[in-house]
């Protein structure tokens, strides 16, 4: 069985001796980007390989490109084939916040790359561990692979584009952070406080339930319809600070069967980056 969007963690432990399996550890600290790496090094699950948000998943800062821009195509898809990676490979990506930073691995692999085999564990890193399922220190053997990908430029919009389409119903932002940063209060990440003019809110961790979990796709459906409307989906472009949290809303849309969605990588931190852009409180 492929999977595109979830995977339970009962299904991933059974998968675990699978050779054509590979599974990437996400997790990630913003405010102490080493802390991923050292927890994975204490423990992690069996096989997984460790994928850095700063070192591996976005490429180096300029001051114009926002906190976590996407990397060098050719240099992240070499990376993924000396990880083991290779074009009939089913990718597993997991992280210790409720998805949100394995989503971006999910996403650079499906929708950047055209990888469909790629999916996030549900419940992340904490609820495995609470399960009682197999974690180990030891780093994993690894066989390098030839992974061949180009990137879909269609998935993405810039800066440039959302400027042209401010105030027209081409183009809906969704913003996937706190509400409290939404609305200019309490910004302690951002120099600028407020968000991009006509960007509406839906706080990324309101896609799981009390557990942890993602909610289920009925439900995520509705949120999302109550949210957008009848809003065609090739309109909805998703957000956050950096690009990170943005996609786990759209991987929720996606469980939900509201696929085809874009993602604006840059988000707010490259919008402020150039003063001439519009904000709003």
């Amino acid at each position: 069985m492929t999977y595109t969007t979830l995977i339970s963690i009962s299904a991933l432990a059974k998968s675990l001796d699978d050779p054509n399996v590979v599974v990437f550890d996400c997790r990630h600290d913003l405010a102490n980007p080493g802390a991923g790496e050292l927890a994975y090094a204490r423990s992690h699950i069996p096989g997984a390989r460790f994928a850095h948000t700063d070192k591996v998943l976005s490429a180096p800062l300029t001051g114009k490109n926002g906190r976590h821009p996407l990397p060098d195509p050719a240099k992240f898809i070499a990376w993924l084939g000396s990880q083991g990676v290779s074009n009939t490979t089913q990718v597993i990506t997991y992280d210790g916040t409720g998805g949100a930073n394995a989503a971006r691995l999910w996403w650079m692999l499906k929708h950047w790359l055209g990888h469909q085999a790629v999916a996030v564990l549900d419940g992340s890193w904490d609820i495995w561990m609470k399960a009682g399922f197999p974690v180990t220190a030891e780093p994993p053997a690894i066989k390098p692979a030839v992974f061949a990908a180009k990137v879909n430029p269609a998935v993405t919009v810039s800066a440039a584009d959302i400027l042209a389409a401010l105030g027209k119903p081409s183009l809906q932002l969704v913003d996937a952070r706190a509400n409290d940063r939404v609305h200019g209060q309490n910004e302690t990440i951002d120099p600028v406080a407020g968000h991009i003019p006509g960007a509406i809110n839906r706080v990324f961790r309101d896609n799981l339930d009390a557990q942890g979990f993602y909610k289920p796709a009925a439900d995520l459906r509705a949120d999302f319809q109550k949210l957008l409307g009848d809003r065609p989906l090739d309109t909805v472009v998703h957000q956050c600070g950096s690009g990170i949290t943005a996609v786990h809303n759209l991987l929720a849309m996606e469980v939900a069967g509201l696929a085809g969605t874009k993602l604006y990588p840059g988000s707010w931190s490259e919008w402020i980056a150039d003063a001439s852009r519009p904000v709003t409180k």
